[in-house]
């Protein structure tokens, strides 16, 4: 296969769930090759789920996705992935087992890549447990998860509120909001939970910016660049975890190190996959979510004043925020039996693409779910996935914007946005590049 296709958001097999247009569909298992009246293929559909590949429909994706619940609970793409867009259908494609990740070797073969394992930037993402399935993925999910635990998370507490006060202290006039707390914080947060030390690591922003468009487009343009930011990551990190067997410390590296000890089926490299992969989705995401949910404070006064006057609602305002402007969108499933989904039966072998964002907004499953409400009861987003797959860093995200954001409104009564924010040119993984703010 050449390597002159680049998969985008909207048929890039790994996040969206279809192939370039024209191409046959990419299977692990014979698809199915009979006709589905019921799911709709209509110009509209198709012009909507268009529209999602481009910057205008990006920036504001959810009166797109609301159209689309409005024409069919299940529409298929021109190249044959199906998609859903409510919440129930969303929920069933990321937790049941029968929806499952395509395998890298059948994936990357058919976007020019066989020799991938070849490519840092792909090798680190396509051996980490965010694109394996069983048995490999409930190994290193058990593994990892050992040593990432809800107490060493929560024992973050107090270094994570020292930080958020020592950045709320440098926020003064009119600032970058991405670039001065939505990036810093979480980097910081999660290079202290790994090891690295406080020096090392502001070089990792443009590294993982870099590294992390393979999940939005593989093509050989962004590989080239992709491929020295993972190797980079790599070798730091694998300098740290050589130095964390030789000198243990109360980190995540050491505790990982010590879990390969007790267990040799942990290799070498799934310690750095799985370790490069933690630390480029502990910033990248919560960056994200404190960017997203500040701008969507912003453009709610009341909600503003609401989480000022009222710090102890923050869980429930964090969950508000997640589910009104996920930093996560999309994720993309391969079936490996018959299931059914939206009231279509679905055969093994068929491609679906689930839209988060837009089951966030189903109106069969949030009350007025266009407007925001801090205190919003029985509020469960869909934005860390679900199932054998949901994010392990949940709980670390969500307490960091637990106590930033509240922190942030307190401690700026005036705080106003200083002009138009810059939405980063993605869908999959959605923010902002910048974000002025003016702290009063």
């Amino acid at each position: 296969m050449r390597r002159d296709c680049a998969v985008h958001p909207a048929s890039n097999p790994l996040v969206a769930g279809s192939n370039p247009a024209g191409r046959a569909p990419l299977t692990w298992v014979p698809i199915y090759a009979g006709a589905m009246p019921e799911v709709v293929q209509s110009p509209e559909a198709l012009f909507l789920l268009g529209e999602l590949t481009a910057m205008e429909g990006r920036a504001d994706p959810y009166p797109r996705y609301a159209r689309l619940r409005e024409i069919s609970p299940i529409v298929r793409a021109q190249d044959g992935a199906l998609a859903v867009t409510g919440y129930a259908d969303c929920a069933r494609v990321v937790r049941d087992e029968r929806f499952a990740h395509m395998p890298p070797d059948n994936l990357l073969a058919f976007v020019g890549f066989p020799d991938w394992r070849d490519h840092p930037a792909l090798l680190h993402l396509f051996t980490s447990m965010i694109t394996l399935n069983p048995p490999d993925h409930t190994r290193l999910r058990r593994l990892v998860g050992s040593a990432f635990t809800a107490r060493r998370v929560q024992g973050l507490r107090p270094a994570i509120e020292q930080m958020v006060d020592g950045l709320l202290d440098q926020l003064s006039g009119e600032v970058d909001f991405v670039d001065s707390f939505a990036f810093p914080l979480p980097v910081n947060v999660i290079g202290e939970l790994l090891g690295v030390p406080v020096q090392d690591r502001g070089q990792f922003q443009s590294l993982v910016g870099d590294w992390a468009q393979v999940l939005e487009v593989i093509s050989p343009e962004v590989v080239s660049r992709a491929d020295p930011a993972a190797a980079t990551i790599r070798d730091y990190l694998a300098g740290l975890v050589e130095e964390r067997r030789r000198r243990p410390a109360d980190d995540l590296i050491s505790a990982l190190v010590q879990a390969q000890a007790a267990d040799d089926r942990l290799t070498d490299e799934e310690v750095l996959s799985n370790a490069a992969f933690l630390f480029a989705a502990g910033f990248e995401t919560t960056t994200n979510l404190l960017s997203n949910g500040l701008a969507a404070l912003l453009a709610h006064p009341d909600q503003l004043k609401l989480l000022a006057d009222r710090p102890e609602i923050a869980g429930a305002a964090v969950e508000e925020l997640l589910r009104f402007d996920s930093p996560v969108q999309i994720s993309s499933r391969v079936v490996t039996e018959r299931v059914e989904i939206a009231g279509i039966t679905v055969e093994e072998g068929e491609r679906v693409l689930a839209y988060l964002g837009a089951g966030n907004r189903d109106p069969e499953r949030f009350a007025d779910p266009d407007r925001l409400q801090l205190d919003r009861p029985d509020n469960s987003p869909l934005s860390f996935g679900g199932g054998l797959h949901y994010c392990l860093g949940a709980p670390l995200a969500r307490l960091e914007a637990q106590i930033a954001l509240p922190a942030l409104v307190r401690r700026f009564p005036a705080l106003a946005a200083a002009g138009p924010g810059q939405r980063r040119n993605s869908l999959t993984l959605k923010g902002f590049s910048s974000l002025p703010i003016c702290t009063g």
